[in-house]
């Protein structure tokens, strides 16, 4: 038995815990109370008329040219276009692919391929949402020109297009290291096309790369209004990452820029804002989506079969012969395509099959009040242009602050492009 001062001591601090820990609930309270106030809670689904209208139906308001360009302008573009959808066979002479360069691994052999929805310049197709378009493009490029390969598991009719990805190095005998890979293993070979007789090229083993949890993807990121994009000055994007700071310190918020290794400048195309340029970002998509060896990057990918090289390289270059808007490589010519290619029109008129202009209004509100906008900056000005008057001194609507933002353990890819990191993205831009 406690004697009564040991007794008293013992209810003190039983007295003192109880009313500490009344203290934190009511402390946790008030910290919920004032986050209630500030973010409120949805409604609950049964008491709102609020529903997702759905893809966007009848005119998607995009795919259009900037407008205000010059005729010259418009001609450059209109070959951009026409090129960014032409198809591209190994040598060139194949009926229909005046393309030259594919190969020897791809994983499409059209840029407008994967660039498909809603418009030329937009996303992966999807089948059910556009059936004008047509089933997922990889699925022919697989068999197309003769081609032997064999779809793997993650690529289907109605799915979408993908590149693949391994984090991680695997060796020849099949075990993983903890070397850093990262890079695109293209999903397809020329073996068995006719215009590569010799090419015995196999595909990677994704089975085996699923097996090792070392197998990543990416889809195709959109470029509508990406000449917009691309002149937003650095200080732009500086002075937006700085202000708000103390909300966006309150709730955790810690973009940065991803940035050139050369110059130190601001880098913003791809999935983790790896790329300075869309003419940089339009070469490396054509050499590591396509194969295609160009100006920008003038060498096969690593490790190609010998038996699989038959072109001179580069195999995209400036075209001496031509006149006009051909004069252009291919790869300068997407470049100007994408630059000026005008951003979606928004759906605001609240035609039939498209949300009511009260929805979207509802839906911007809501948007700005839980601060989605904190990193989906709605306007980002950009700076005066010497391409084209429709780039000068525009108020960008990209719904992005350009900057690479930690998403987190369970969306990691484990791969690092640049000063982004494993698990770090590019806001995307909506």
């Amino acid at each position: 038995m406690m004697n009564g001062s040991k007794a008293l001591a013992v209810a003190g601090s039983l007295l003192a815990l109880l009313l500490g820990a009344a203290l934190m609930v009511q402390a946790q309270q008030g910290q919920q109370f004032q986050f209630a106030r500030q973010f409120p809670q949805p409604q609950n689904a049964s008491s709102t008329t609020a529903r997702d209208p759905g893809v966007r139906a009848n005119s998607v308001g995009s795919g259009q040219p900037l407008s205000g360009l010059t005729a010259e302008q418009a001609q450059f573009f209109q070959d951009g276009l026409t090129r960014f959808l032409q198809v591209d066979s190994v040598s060139g002479a194949m009926a229909g692919e005046p393309g030259k360069g594919l190969g020897p691994g791809y994983n499409s052999n059209s840029c407008g391929g994967c660039h498909a929805q809603p418009a030329a310049g937009g996303s992966s197709p999807n089948a059910n949402a556009y059936p004008n378009i047509g089933p997922n493009p990889q699925v022919l490029a697989a068999s197309d020109g003769g081609a032997l390969n064999a779809l793997p598991f993650f690529i289907t009719a109605d799915g979408p297009v993908r590149e693949a990805r391994f984090p991680f190095v695997v060796t020849s005998s099949g075990r993983l290291t903890r070397t850093p890979d990262g890079g695109v293993h293209d999903i397809f070979t020329i073996a068995g096309r006719p215009d590569a007789p010799s090419c015995t090229m196999v595909q990677p083993d994704y089975d085996r790369a699923q097996e090792l949890n070392n197998l990543i993807f990416r889809i195709p990121t959109p470029v509508f209004g990406a000449g917009l994009i691309e002149n937003i000055s650095d200080s732009t994007i500086t002075a937006n990452m700085m202000a708000n700071d103390a909300l966006k310190d309150r709730l955790g918020i810690e973009g940065h820029p991803n940035v050139s290794g050369n110059d130190g400048s601001i880098t913003r195309f791809g999935w983790k804002a790896q790329n300075k340029s869309l003419e940089i970002f339009a070469g490396e998509a054509y050499n590591v989506e396509m194969g295609v060896t160009n100006e920008l990057f003038p060498n096969k990918r690593a490790n190609p079969l010998a038996s699989c090289l038959y072109n001179a390289t580069p195999e995209d270059s400036t075209n001496f012969t031509q006149s006009g808007a051909q004069i252009p490589s291919d790869t300068v010519a997407f470049a100007m395509f994408m630059r000026l290619l005008a951003p979606p029109t928004p759906s605001t008129d609240g035609i039939p099959g498209n949300p009511p202009l009260t929805s979207i209004q509802n839906g911007a509100s809501v948007f700005s009040q839980v601060h989605c906008d904190l990193c989906h900056t709605p306007i980002l000005q950009t700076s005066g242009s010497g391409v084209a008057a429709g780039l000068s001194n525009q108020n960008a609507a990209l719904y992005s602050d350009l900057l690479v933002h930690h998403m987190g353990l369970r969306l990691a890819d484990r791969v690092s492009q640049g000063n982004a990191g494993p698990d770090e993205f590019r806001t995307a831009p909506l």
